[in-house]
């Protein structure tokens, strides 16, 4: 007998997945999260909270300032402060000799003088530093006559102090030509004096001392025979060694600053009427 006719193997198509054969699946790698770009983190607030506390700060020690100002200038509406006025009251050479040698001219001279300083104050009283003085003569200052310094004082409310000083040169070498001005100038009573002195002064409230202000005063460039004479000249004073100030000037400066004070608190007073009577 004849074979039956085989029947064709059929092909598996492709991707043909035989169930009874298992699949190993690849293992899953963990989740990871996408890495972002420096400049799109979100910035700290570290920044802010330093920017708050700068901004407290200014404003609290603005705060301050303005108060101080306001006591300041309420203080001195009420004391009134003035600085001390000083004057060159006398001047004396006791002994006076130029002596012309033959390696030189000497000076052999002693001097006493009285500076008168004055408390204008009514309601405050000041006191001092140790005070240095220096005498000297010629339109210039160019012949020293010795210095003397003094230990510090009080001043109590509309007071006058005066203030000897005494001084003494020895074989002090001059110019020759500077000798025979000299002599001439002490018999005539025509030499020019000069006075400077350095001290410091701070103001008394209530029998506290408060700070001590650097203060240079420049006394002279007078003649002998006009202190002798009986006049005596106001000293000029030179504050903080950086401006000179006449006491004239002075008197105008507070002058200015009172009217400014006073029109400011005008110029309050009409606002605050101003405000009550709207919302009165």
């Amino acid at each position: 007998m004849a074979e039956p006719p085989q029947k064709p193997m059929l092909q598996k198509p492709p991707g043909y997945r035989d169930p009874s054969v298992l699949v190993q699946q690849p293992p899953t790698q963990p989740y990871r999260k996408p890495v972002m770009p420096p400049s799109m983190y979100p910035r700290k607030k570290r920044r802010s909270c330093c920017r708050s506390c700068c901004c407290c700060l200014c404003v609290l020690i603005f705060l301050i300032l303005c108060v101080l100002i306001l006591a300041g200038a309420l203080s001195y509406l009420w004391f009134g402060p003035k600085i001390p006025v000083f004057h060159l009251q006398s001047f004396r050479i006791p002994r006076f000799n130029v002596t012309a040698k033959p390696d030189g001219t000497y000076l052999k001279a002693q001097t006493v003088l009285r500076v008168e300083v004055k408390n204008p104050n009514q309601k405050l009283g000041l006191y001092y530093g140790g005070t240095d003085v220096d005498i000297s003569l010629g339109r210039g200052g160019g012949i020293e006559l010795g210095s003397d310094s003094l230990p510090g004082f009080t001043q109590g409310k509309k007071n006058v102090t005066s203030l000897k000083v005494t001084t003494e040169v020895r074989d002090e070498l001059v110019e020759d030509g500077e000798g025979a001005e000299l002599r001439s100038g002490y018999r005539s009573k025509s030499l020019v004096v000069k006075v400077k002195v350095r001290t410091s002064v701070g103001a008394i409230i209530q029998g506290w001392k408060v700070g001590r202000v650097r203060v240079n005063v420049e006394c002279g460039e007078v003649a002998m025979k006009e202190v002798e004479g009986g006049e005596m000249p106001k000293c000029k004073i030179n504050l903080l060694r950086c401006v000179t100030l006449h006491p004239v000037v002075l008197d105008y400066i507070r002058l200015i600053i009172w009217i400014r004070i006073h029109e400011f608190t005008q110029f309050m007073s009409l606002k605050r009427a101003r405000f009550l009577s709207k919302n009165g």
